[in-house]
């Protein structure tokens, strides 16, 4: 067995009522270094999540007592640095839509592999400035291919030069492909706000329509728009 990969002893919530999921969750958790702590309720999770000490909360949605909507948004009016990563059922948008109004960062459904939670933890928890972000690697967005070293972008030979806040809101999408992103996590990851949840803000549009009208992209294109939630890349 490989040997436990090095990590920073932060704790880790989850608040789910099914006992082997929860188990699950928390040993892979733990064997990747975390120390994560289990809450089986609603009014449990909220009242561990409210004590402090976590660095990330893995909150379900579906929850005796409260549910996990209602305590997210407790969560975030108390810690509004908190991280939380909802888990939702497969193919419910509805449910993700609302665990963004909620004041949720990213959300996982289920049932979902371990590797896609541990990358969402640890995504989640760079952005927190928890975890050291590593280099980032050239990516493809649509039909370019991104040079993150050369801060540029080339198809059929055509080059153009990006600013490096463009190339952040570029790696950020194409790191979420297929996924909704919020304009609460753009503002989180991007621009660096601490609390974008009380910014109001057309920043993120505009700069989402100006790199539209760079690349070429149209409204139809594979960067959607999600009405009143965020941006898709598909």
């Amino acid at each position: 067995m490989a040997d436990t990969p090095e990590r920073p002893s932060l704790s880790i919530l989850v608040v789910d009522d099914e006992p082997a999921i929860a188990r699950g969750v928390a040993d892979v958790l733990a064997f990747r270094g975390f120390r994560p702590c289990i809450a089986a309720s609603g009014d449990d999770g909220l009242r561990e999540g409210l004590a402090g000490g976590h660095d990330l909360v893995i909150l379900d949605v579906m929850l005796p007592g409260k549910n996990g909507f209602d305590v997210c948004e407790e969560l975030r009016a108390s810690r509004p640095r908190l991280p939380i990563l909802m888990l939702t059922a497969r193919g419910a948008e509805d449910d993700v839509l609302r665990g963004f109004r909620a004041g949720g960062d990213d959300y996982v459904t289920k049932p979902f592999s371990v590797s896609e939670l541990v990358a969402r933890v640890e995504a989640l928890l760079r952005r927190a400035g928890k975890l050291e972000r590593a280099a980032l690697a050239p990516f493809r967005f649509g039909d370019y291919a991104v040079e993150p070293e050369a801060l540029a972008a080339t198809r059929d030979g055509a080059r153009i030069e990006l600013s490096r806040r463009e190339l952040a809101l570029m790696a950020l999408l194409a790191r979420e492909r297929g996924r909704i992103v919020s304009r609460r996590m753009l503002l989180q990851e991007v621009w660096g706000f601490d609390s974008p949840e009380r910014i109001e803000t057309r920043t993120v549009d505009m700069h989402v329509a100006k790199l539209r009208k760079k690349l070429g992209l149209g409204r139809n294109g594979p960067l959607e728009t999600v009405h009143g939630e965020g941006y898709r890349l598909s």
